[in-house]
């Protein structure tokens, strides 16, 4: 933003999706899994043990299987079913087979930190569709549209003034026209550009307006570190570097000019293709920084009016891209000049 940095958080995934944040992380091996998993049987006999059919060549690729397929096979979901996917890849119509550790072991499920693992994908996904080559963007896309709604009030929709739990299923019925796509991408980075700090929602969700919406479970105490840790997320062979010490503002903080960030280039080259590895073992380091989470927290003030500091400012104004749009857009024919004051931080 022309003003600084902000990131969806574990926090916000906790609050939006509802997910866990805490546990063991999302992890395993792409496809020959039973190779080392004790007791664990070639994946499509655990296909067919659990699922009592195996999907015919056409409908498979590789380790995919077509989600056509499932629905021609088993029918309509139940009424209280959830059809929204956390982990689509572009194509948006496969299901790969990863999976079947876990709903071998339904009653494990709620002990894995979903939320870290749908937050490291969304990430990776955002990262690759920076590349000007790539033109569809895959991943737990409800989470990144509601958490702008959430602190961009400027930029939601009307009519959707309602609260439930979790908060992105505030925006279930909402369906973006998508037309004159060209234009409404220049004008939202105009706005974007415009945008002042006082229209970005900066307090964390402990704030008393927000508790009087969400459901008290979410509040344990033993999350709150780990909304504040700096640490490794992990979805199999995904690793993303969760450095929130760049974005304090939305835990209450106040802004420092950030540390270098950690390069992963390495870990960005890793898609799963190439090899079929166990990745506890195989990236072993990543999956320790996961394990002594509680061990990566960040101390420091929380104030009443967070935001970003003097010192961040002058920081960002040097480092950081400011603005989308082009100069000719941007420009201000009045030629006002700012003066000194206007950038520091406080009630005035």
């Amino acid at each position: 933003m022309p003003f600084g940095e902000c990131t969806i958080t574990l926090q916000d995934v906790a609050y939006q999706l509802g997910l866990p944040v805490d546990g063991r992380y999302v992890s395993g091996c792409l496809s020959e899994f039973h190779i080392y998993i004790e007791g664990g049987r070639p994946a499509w006999v655990w296909f067919q043990e659990l699922l009592g059919v195996i999907p015919p060549p056409s409908q498979v690729q590789k380790y995919a299987v077509n989600c056509s397929w499932f629905q021609e096979t088993f029918g309509e979901c139940p009424e209280d079913a959830d059809e929204e996917t956390l982990f689509a890849d572009k194509s948006g119509n496969r299901i790969h087979i990863r999976w079947l550790p876990y709903i071998a072991r339904l009653e494990e499920l709620g002990t894995y930190s979903w939320g870290s693992a749908a937050l490291a994908w969304l990430y990776r996904c955002m990262c690759r569709v920076a590349n000007r080559h790539v033109v569809k963007l895959a991943g737990p896309l409800q989470l990144l549209q509601s958490w702008i709604f959430w602190r961009f009030p400027r930029f939601r929709p009307a009519g959707y003034e309602t609260f439930s739990w979790p908060l992105a299923s505030r925006w279930s019925g909402y369906n973006p026209s998508g037309s004159e796509k060209g234009p409404r991408v220049a004008m939202w980075r105009l706005r974007i550009d415009r945008l002042q700090d006082r229209e970005f929602i900066w307090m964390p969700y402990s704030s008393p307006d927000v508790l009087q919406v969400l459901h008290p479970e979410v509040l344990e105490p033993r999350h709150m570190a780990l909304w504040r840790s700096v640490t490794a997320l992990i979805y199999f062979a995904v690793i993303e570097w969760h450095q929130i010490d760049r974005v304090l503002p939305q835990f209450g903080g106040v802004q420092p000019p950030p540390l270098p960030a950690l390069n992963i280039d390495f870990l960005m080259s890793k898609d799963g293709r190439g090899g079929d590895w166990w990745f506890p073992s195989y990236l072993e380091k990543w999956h320790l920084y996961w394990d002594s989470r509680q061990q990566s927290v960040l101390r420091f003030d929380v104030v009443a009016d967070p935001g970003p500091s003097h010192e961040f400012l002058d920081w960002w104004s040097q480092h950081g891209k400011r603005f989308l749009s082009p100069d000719t857009q941007l420009g201000d024919p009045r030629s006002v000049l700012v003066p000194v004051e206007a950038s520091q931080r406080g009630p005035g």
